[in-house]
């Protein structure tokens, strides 16, 4: 008995325990789905913030990498002047090569290379035997036509006396008379042929048109001479004036107005160091040359001391009416436009297109005298699509690089 209602109790107890573990093994089975769900969740949220994130960040460099990178220079200011230095080349007032205008062999030259001639001096002598021979061909037909011109005139004067007394025809009157104009003709024909022979003969001396110096010698004794217009010419001297030089000048657009003629200009040459020359601005092309932009000026310069040489390279310094402020940029910094010269400054993180005007080309470089001052960042080898407003970015300079 004893052990029944033992048992029964132990009974009563495992009851109730088989009842709540279906319910325990529940709820924690909702536990762990929740618990799942969040992490997924959490997972989910955090892919999705990644991912736009990094598209954020890609939008971000694709943006940054999108703006161009370009590296400045900073205009060189100049100290303000108040002339300009232009390359110049110098050539002799008068310069001439001389001809023969006869044929023939050179007989003898009297004057070389260097030799400074005066006006109507011998410089050579030429041999004409064909000519010569001409000479007297032509005055013998000349004699013999002054002849027949006699006879004719003596011929027509007696048949006008014997038509006067009606002792011939006005027909056989007439013929006589008109032998003697036709033989008068000839004569003329005769006497213009012996002129002209005469002046070719002339030629076989040369002489100088003007004063100057004999800057070329192309013949020598025994040549042969052809002045033919059918065949090439040999210049038999050159022959330069260089008492008074001209100085050809290119001037830029920018100081035409300031060229004025009766100006004075001065001249420096590197072989005559810390010496001038002074000269007189004769006159100018009135006539800007579309290509180079520049007015051709011509400068007159006294030198009957011979000391400045034709072809000489010169330095032309003209003053200028007032004082020029300008800068100086590298070549490649300019860009060419249709609507004109230009260059682009870095403004605001930006590039904008600012017209420039041009003063002196040093090659390598220029002189800008409007639109830029030396605080413009100016873009280096900007590219020919570059436009107004365009993002850009500025490189640092090397020794900003270093420094960092």
């Amino acid at each position: 008995m004893e052990t029944e209602e033992k048992k029964k109790p132990e009974t009563q107890f495992e009851a109730p325990a088989r009842d709540e573990s279906p319910r325990t093994r529940i709820g924690l089975g909702a536990y762990f789905i929740a618990a799942a769900a969040v992490i997924f969740v959490i997972v989910i949220g955090f892919g999705f913030v990644s991912r736009k994130k990094a598209e954020a960040d890609l939008k971000q460099v694709t943006a940054k990498a999108a703006i161009a990178a370009v590296n400045v220079v900073y205009p060189e200011a100049g100290a303000p002047n108040n002339e300009i230095v232009l390359p110049g080349n110098t050539q002799a007032f008068t310069d001439a090569p001389i001809f023969a205008r006869t044929n023939g062999y050179v007989k003898s030259w009297h004057v070389d290379i260097g030799t400074r001639v005066k006006k109507g001096q011998l410089l050579a002598e030429i041999e004409t035997p064909e000519v010569d021979q001409q000479l007297q061909q032509a005055r013998a037909d000349l004699q013999t036509a002054q002849a027949n011109l006699r006879q004719a005139q003596i011929t027509a004067d007696r048949w006008e006396a014997l038509w006067k007394t009606n002792s011939v025809s006005k027909q056989e009157t007439d013929v006589a008379v008109s032998a003697f104009h036709a033989m008068k003709a000839t004569v003329d024909s005769n006497t213009s042929n012996v002129r002209r022979l005469e002046e070719l003969q002339g030629f076989q001396k040369i002489y100088a048109p003007f004063d100057g110096v004999i800057t070329a010698r192309n013949t020598d004794i025994g040549a042969l001479i052809n002045s033919g217009a059918s065949t090439p010419t040999q210049e038999l001297f050159h022959l330069t004036a260089i008492n008074i030089l001209r100085v050809f000048v290119a001037v830029p657009q920018l100081y035409a107005q300031a060229v004025r003629p009766g100006a004075t200009a001065f001249l420096t040459l590197d072989e005559f160091p810390g010496k001038t020359f002074s000269g007189t601005i004769a006159r100018n092309s009135n006539s800007i040359d579309p290509a180079s932009r520049t007015l051709l000026v011509e400068v007159d310069v006294d030198n009957r001391s011979g000391t400045l040489l034709p072809g000489a390279y010169v330095s032309v310094h003209l003053k200028l009416p007032q004082s020029v402020s300008s800068v100086t940029l590298p070549a490649n910094t300019l860009l060419f436009r249709s609507e004109g010269l230009r260059v682009g400054v870095v403004r605001n993180g930006r590039a904008q297109l600012v017209p420039v005007t041009i003063g002196r080309d040093y090659g390598n470089s220029v002189e800008v005298v409007t639109g830029l001052q030396p605080t413009d960042s100016v873009i280096i080898n900007p590219s020919d699509s570059l436009i107004d407003g365009t993002a850009v970015r500025v490189n640092p300079s090397p020794a900003q690089a270093t420094a960092k």
